[in-house]
């Protein structure tokens, strides 16, 4: 049939987990209860951050920072996630409109491209506080973390509004199903009924460099950082210097690595329900991980919110 033919359409239908019968309530409870438990430790993160003197240096900076937009990426899915798990599948309950559909994947794209950067960013902090400790105060300045802070989201910002502006271009004539629970550009592209190559190079161009330059930098750093702590004479030195670095490490480790597995290397189309748990476990998972893991590992952390604790209780 001539796709010219076709009539455009104005929405699409969003599967989601399809029908999930008896267990509908348990999984949208679980989900909902990660959901909260996401959203209250990273803003506990962002005020502890805000507030507390002891915590005012560049590696809690950037962290407060990886949380915002742990909120934000979160915030702009989970919901609508939580709504179609309770409602199930049907004709009018997945439905969205092209335009919101296109706006989800601008704000999943912002935070998903300035966390990228902002890991990169904290790896970067890591190197100078180890690597060149006699620097670290001239180089970690206010205005230097402002700078690379205000980088990243205009990076994200700028980048995702490029791939926006172009999939509002496009036509969409049929089908309209998307067997998933969030608008990605894959899908999308999948079902426009214009020709896509073009977008598919500028979007491979513009996010691979993206996803895999801060991922090499890091390595790199950390490569420099590990020879560092080895010259160490001191055990206790080195034990002291490896665990400032190992939060940001398993971050990176598990961001990358749900990262990777969905758009990297994302599973064969008949692979559809692995591929809605791995983006689970990014969307929702990762999101509460990262501020327990940073919390649970770091004493200054604990110490700021065991004395805000003991203040509360006063």
């Amino acid at each position: 049939m001539d796709k010219r033919n076709q009539s455009t359409i104005t929405e699409f239908l969003l599967l989601g987990f399809g029908n999930l019968n008896s267990f509908k309530i348990l999984v949208f409870t679980l989900c909902f209860i990660i959901y909260i438990m996401a959203l209250t430790a990273n803003a506990l993160v962002i005020v502890l951050v805000g507030v507390t003197k002891s915590l005012h240096s560049p590696m809690y900076f950037f962290l407060s920072q990886l949380s915002l937009s742990e909120i934000l990426f979160t915030s702009n899915i989970v919901p609508n996630m939580l709504w179609l798990i309770l409602k199930g599948r049907g004709k009018e309950r997945g439905k969205v409109s092209i335009a919101r559909c296109l706006s989800q994947f601008y704000l999943l794209g912002v935070p998903t491209i300035a966390q990228c950067l902002l890991l990169g960013a904290m790896s970067f902090d890591r190197y100078v506080a180890i690597c060149r400790p006699l620097h670290y105060a001239t180089i970690m300045t206010f205005t230097h973390q402002l700078q690379m802070v205000t980088f990243c989201w205009l990076f994200g910002f700028s980048l995702a509004l490029c791939v926006y502006i172009l999939l509002s271009k496009l036509t969409f004539c049929g089908p309209n199903t998307i067997n998933h629970f969030y608008c990605d550009v894959a899908p999308l592209l999948k079902l426009s009924c214009s020709s896509t190559s073009y977008i598919e190079l500028v979007t491979a161009v513009l996010t691979f460099p993206i996803l895999l330059s801060p991922f090499m930098f890091i390595i790199v750093t950390y490569i420099s950082i590990i020879r560092a702590i080895l010259k160490i004479s001191s055990s206790t030195g080195r034990h002291k210097a490896f665990s400032t670095c190992s939060s940001h490490l398993i971050i990176v480790c598990m961001y990358y690595g749900t990262l990777s597995s969905i758009y990297i290397f994302p599973p064969r189309e008949n692979s559809i329900n692995l591929n809605k748990g791995l983006s689970v476990l990014y969307t929702l998972v990762t999101p509460l991980l990262n501020p327990l893991i940073y919390s649970l590992r770091n004493q200054d952390i604990r110490g700021a919110i065991f004395k805000h604790i003991q203040y509360l209780r006063l």
